[in-house]
């Protein structure tokens, strides 16, 4: 993947020097490349999908961090909190 989108990036380029917006699409394939398609090492930044975690550690974080967030909501919301619990044991 990476020896395409290295091809056709110079293939961009080549043909910049008559159109300048084909440099533009250059520089939009190095930076799609760049966040999309590198495969798992772009996916355990802080931005990454649930269920993604590189590694033990991460995903023991996001998880003790959502405890967190719904220990939270159901101190703050308490009404909310059960009414939601009595619908999903229905």
């Amino acid at each position: 993947m990476g020896t395409i989108v290295i091809a056709g990036t110079v293939a961009f380029i080549l043909l910049g020097f008559n159109n300048h917006a084909w440099w533009l699409a250059a520089g939009a394939v190095l930076f799609l490349y760049a966040q999309y398609g590198r495969g798992s090492s772009s996916s355990s930044g802080p931005g990454a999908a649930p269920g993604s975690a590189a590694t033990y550690q991460q995903y023991r974080e996001r998880r003790d961090q959502q405890a967190k967030w719904e220990r939270r909501y159901r101190r703050e919301r308490p009404f909310e909190a059960r009414r939601q619990e009595r619908e999903k044991s229905k």
